[in-house]
């Protein structure tokens, strides 16, 4: 499964939107996804010009959700990077 694959896979179609980038069933977060795509081919451009996409996530529960990329919160990897110069 390639998550920037230009055709949606099956598994997408059922998906719900997810309020809280986590799984809306289990509150797994969208790391610990069995499956993933980017809707890379449309964009939503907001109000400041930046783009925006939708994610979808095939959680281990068996729920399929979507959120927006700009709902994606900060990565844990940016502190371990800064850290790591010091």
């Amino acid at each position: 499964m390639d998550a920037f694959a230009p055709i949606p896979p099956e598994w997408t179609n059922k998906a719900i939107h997810a309020y809280q980038f986590c799984c809306p069933s289990c509150r797994a977060s969208s790391l610990e996804a069995v499956q993933v795509w980017m809707n890379r081919r449309s964009p939503v451009f907001t109000e400041n010009h930046r783009r925006k996409w939708q994610e979808f996530y095939n959680c281990r529960c068996g729920c399929v959700w979507w959120a927006w990329s700009s709902d994606r919160p900060p990565s844990d990897l940016l502190k371990q990077q800064d850290s790591n110069l010091e």
